[in-house]
């Protein structure tokens, strides 16, 4: 008998998270502007020292080449010098050549000190320019990258599901305008795309649901007449239970569908309220099939969509509860915040699950070891839709197995 094919894997997961912090110094970022503002300053501080150089060069020149006296005293019987610059002439006891020596002496001296002085003068004044230069490179590069500060903030409320923002950036027809035009037609389309999407979804929701509420409603009265043959009436159980899943696959399907977008409209929801509540439903399930749900649940206040964080909190105890040991099982439901975030955790008892196993749960249609729909503990969407609604929140989801069977889901949302 020829085995079957291999099932094929999932593709890896990225690891980065879209909505990274903010970093505590800014200022440090090596930003456009600041290698722009680096790029204009360096650029003339270099130009300023080789001008300087040049400068000190050609006057050091233009002393050396006047560095012979123009003048030589031959006699100078009853002369009398004094100098507050040159000291060493003012010794009345000097022979002719000693003075002359002394007069060449302090007038290289005299040289040098200006040298110094021309180059001490010029380095502050470089010095002045290029804190100026910096200045003024830092103000021109912010003038000249404005327009990508708005393609910018417009990408970003774009991020937050606002596809009705337009950049319409004014100005030359250069590059930067291109760019803003360019992304301006593929918001337009992605508008368009998205507006027909939500079209779908709710005609979808429409023509799936009627069909299936009116094979439900047709089951329920024949199953309700007691003259009904038992043949009958174990076929109409099934049928139902098999309407009754293909009720829950739409209703996760068309849930997936409206989690994968950004929440708009946002309030303020307890994650430990909306566990309780969670918890409050799959009670029945659990303590049918003895599994104890225990855990501390403290306050864990965020701003979103209640009905759709209820349903992260209600797929995670389930799937606790559904896929736990026979005998002696637990689920451990805790709320909390960690580092201005709040974190819902559920842990369980259960079979073991392999690490590489784990990034497969989250795909839809997939179980552990198989990958279609079959069982009658779900639809195979769970976890999927967990996925989709943390990060149409901005939070995300990580699962690991846990040390002797089970798993540790940890859902992190911003508050």
């Amino acid at each position: 008998m020829a085995a079957s094919p291999a099932p094929p894997q999932a593709p890896p997961k990225p690891t980065w998270d879209p909505r990274r912090p903010e970093p505590s110094f800014p200022w440090l970022r090596p930003t456009i502007r600041i290698r722009l503002t680096l790029l204009y300053g360096g650029m003339f501080l270099i130009a300023g020292i080789l001008l300087l150089s040049i400068i000190y060069l050609l006057a050091a020149q233009a002393l050396r080449t006047g560095n012979q006296p123009l003048f030589k005293i031959i006699d100078f019987n009853s002369l009398k010098v004094f100098s507050h610059d040159c000291p060493g002439v003012n010794n009345g006891n000097l022979s002719l050549d000693e003075f002359n020596a002394a007069i060449s002496a302090c007038t290289d001296h005299q040289r040098q000190v200006a040298l110094d002085s021309l180059l001490s003068r010029s380095l502050l004044a470089l010095l002045g320019l290029a804190v100026i230069a910096f200045a003024f490179g830092y103000a021109m590069a912010g003038r000249v990258l404005a327009p990508l500060g708005r393609i910018t903030r417009t990408a970003r409320a774009v991020a937050g599901s606002d596809l009705s923002r337009r950049i319409v950036l004014d100005g030359p027809d250069d590059e930067l305008k291109e760019l803003a035009d360019t992304f301006d037609d593929m918001l337009e389309r992605l508008q368009r795309a998205f507006t027909a999407q939500q079209r779908f979804v709710g005609n979808a929701s429409h023509e799936l649901r009627t069909p299936l509420a009116i094979n439900r409603t047709l089951l329920e009265v024949h199953l309700s007449d007691p003259n009904a043959p038992m043949e009958l009436q174990q076929l109409g159980k099934t049928l139902l239970a098999t309407n009754e899943r293909s009720e829950q696959l739409v209703e996760g399907l068309l849930l997936l569908a409206r989690s994968d977008n950004q929440i708009v409209e946002r309030k303020p929801v307890d994650l430990a309220e909306v566990a309780s509540q969670a918890i409050d439903q799959v009670r029945g399930e659990a303590e049918a099939k003895g599994v104890e749900i225990r855990g501390e649940r403290r306050p864990a206040v965020v701003q979103g969509n209640g009905v759709l964080l209820e349903r992260i909190a209600l797929n995670l105890v389930q799937n606790a509860v559904r896929y736990n040991v026979a005998e002696g099982g637990w689920v451990e439901v805790t709320t909390d915040t960690e580092r201005g975030q709040a974190v819902l955790v559920v842990t369980n008892t259960g079979p073991v699950v392999p690490a590489y196993e784990i990034d497969n749960l989250f795909e839809p249609f997939r179980r552990l070891r198989t990958e279609r729909t079959g069982s009658d503990k779900g639809v195979g969407l769970g976890l999927s839709i967990v996925r989709s609604v943390a990060r149409a929140h901005g939070g995300h989801i990580a699962a690991q197995p846990r040390e002797g069977g089970g798993l540790v889901m940890r859902v992190t949302l911003p508050i």
